[in-house]
């Protein structure tokens, strides 16, 4: 699936398109530079156990992905987490300079619309279905969803006090979007309320486990693997769920997440929801 992935964002921004060379060179950098691509498998996954269209669940994840590398390049920005590395390369800004950067995640959002808009004409999903999965995106990637999020982050660093302050970060910034992946891929099949609802359950907690699984990675995790730097949100004295509860009780809790992840899924009555079992697992083991 990550193949298929990879070759769809590679045609997702035509080549006969008149884009300044500059801004695709931008664009294409940051959104080919590898990555786990874990909310587009999402987005197929849950397609997949409905028996979905997955052609049309391929344009959705290139959408979902392109969404994700907007908020990357816009993270490492100087003005707000100031990264030099993303995936073992410079940040986009240290390749082209800030404004290309911020135009090329402009342009990443932008262009993730158009790719859910032509669900409906290009693969036949109804119209109402791409309603839904847009108002979606707009709410779960916007400012009651991940740039909400962020903003409460920049807010919130080094002024935290409580553990749900925290929490709420880790939801909207990281959560929110994993679940848009799901609700996509769900709507995509035609999912009913129950799945839907399964789907939403599943994503809040994944999301939140893997955020954890970064604040616990991001002490112990190595370099090589990660491809930034580690430690950097203790040299940033900035507050983690290891900061609140410790390293022990943070596994002990994207465990927890974990489990009451798949059993919303098992109890959906999927057919074979083995899929998205198999990666709930592989996340929170990952050392990456």
């Amino acid at each position: 699936m990550v193949e298929r992935v990879t070759a769809r964002l590679e045609e997702s921004l035509p080549a006969n398109w008149h884009v300044p060379s500059t801004l695709r060179e931008s664009m294409q950098y940051s959104l080919m530079a590898g990555g786990k691509r874990m909310r587009p498998l999402l987005v197929m996954a849950a397609c997949e156990v409905l028996e979905g269209n997955m052609d049309a669940a391929l344009d959705a994840a290139c959408a979902v992905e392109m969404i994700h590398t907007y908020s990357l390049i816009h993270d490492d920005l100087p003005a707000m987490d100031d990264d030099d590395y993303r995936r073992g390369k410079l940040t986009n800004h240290k390749v082209f300079g800030e404004a290309a950067a911020i135009l090329a995640g402009d342009a990443l959002l932008t262009h993730a619309f158009y790719l859910v808009a032509r669900l409906a004409g290009l693969h036949g999903v109804p119209a109402e279905r791409v309603v839904e999965i847009t108002m979606d995106m707009s709410e779960l990637a916007g400012p009651r969803g991940m740039v909400g999020g962020q903003a409460a982050d920049m807010e919130g660093e080094q002024g935290l006090t409580e553990l749900s302050q925290l929490e709420y970060i880790h939801l909207h910034k990281t959560s929110d979007l994993i679940m848009f992946s799901l609700l996509a891929g769900g709507r995509i099949a035609g999912a009913d309320a129950l799945k839907l609802e399964a789907l939403r359950t599943f994503g809040r907690k994944l999301g939140l486990a893997f955020q954890i699984q970064d604040d616990i990675l991001d002490i112990v995790g190595d370099e090589a693997k990660l491809g930034k730097k580690t430690q950097s949100d203790m040299k940033q004295e900035k507050v983690t769920y290891p900061y609140f509860i410790g390293l022990e009780a943070s596994r002990i809790e994207v465990e927890r997440l974990t489990r009451e992840a798949k059993a919303a899924v098992l109890e959906a009555g999927f057919a074979d929801p083995s899929r998205l079992l198999q990666i709930a697992d592989y996340l929170m083991n990952r050392d990456h």
